[in-house]
């Protein structure tokens, strides 16, 4: 059994910012995590906080983001030419330079891991967004520096030697959960009505038939003895969709996603814990 925090020493904090990212689920909710888990699988990657925060000593980390998955694949095995991309692009960052670098097809993998980084971290909000044709089309944002004094590539670079890497969808990650895996599961969280506005970004990739994929999926894990958190909208219909798997449980978080801060506040959103007891917090 692997346990909490046990692989690094070094704080890790995840290198991208992502809409929908559980920085603050790590920072207030770890009452959700297990003590002790085998591997930690999660098939939704995005920034990863859940994972950085765990440091698990065996990971199969997954998305069906090919570009996400490039990335993390060359920060483990190339971190010191995505840090030198990061520079180059670091110096040469303006407004101009931004949707030069928005538009242009980088071919190296390294090229491309840091490119996408570069975007993350000068876009609209973090944003991850793509057009019809796939392209990326998020609007420069507010932030103008590239290398963050968090940046560890090197230690990043070391807890994910363990880790597996995957494009894959989630359905294929989760069936490879074995009894006492432990798998965090954070979907695009869409409604059978689409009653939140979360839904514009992400109604192309997920839809509710995939949430009733998913929850079959969740219900054989289950009955594996695989040990899950998944994270949701706290609406009615994902409230029936999960009804007597696990425990639900609420989460009141900030939102800050909204681009008028009028409109920012707080949301509620579900946690369902699966095969194993809630620590009190």
């Amino acid at each position: 059994m692997s346990v909490i925090g046990s692989v690094l020493a070094d704080d890790v904090p995840p290198f991208l910012k992502w809409a929908g990212g559980k920085r603050w689920l790590t920072h207030n909710y770890t009452h959700f995590l297990p003590r002790e888990f085998g591997r930690y699988i999660e098939p939704f990657l995005g920034s990863g906080a859940v994972f950085f925060h765990l440091k698990p000593h065996e990971s199969v980390l997954a998305d069906k983001n090919g570009d996400l998955i490039n990335v993390y694949r060359q920060i483990k095995g190339n971190w010191k030419k995505v840090r030198g991309a990061l520079s180059r692009h670091q110096t040469l960052h303006s407004k101009d330079y931004y949707y030069e670098e928005r538009d242009r097809q980088r071919r190296a993998e390294h090229e491309r891991a840091a490119q996408f980084i570069y975007l993350n971290r000068t876009c609209w909000n973090g944003l991850y967004r793509v057009n019809l044709k796939g392209e990326f089309n998020v609007p420069i944002g507010t932030k103008n520096t590239v290398l963050l004094d968090s940046d560890n590539f090197k230690t990043t670079s070391k807890l994910l030697r363990k880790s597996k890497l995957l494009v894959a969808d989630f359905e294929e990650t989760i069936e490879s959960a074995l009894q006492d895996d432990f798998v965090f599961i954070d979907p695009p969280y869409i409604t059978r009505h689409n009653f939140n506005g979360f839904i514009k970004y992400n109604e192309e990739l997920f839809s509710w038939s995939d949430q009733e994929r998913l929850v079959r999926a969740v219900r054989r894990a289950a009955k594996r003895g695989v040990k899950m958190l998944l994270t949701n909208a706290a609406h009615d219909s994902i409230r029936d969709l999960y009804r007597g798997i696990g425990r639900q449980y609420d989460m009141d978080r900030s939102s800050v996603l909204a681009a008028d801060s009028a409109n920012r506040g707080f949301t509620t959103e579900i946690a369902i814990v699966v095969n194993f007891k809630v620590s009190r917090a």
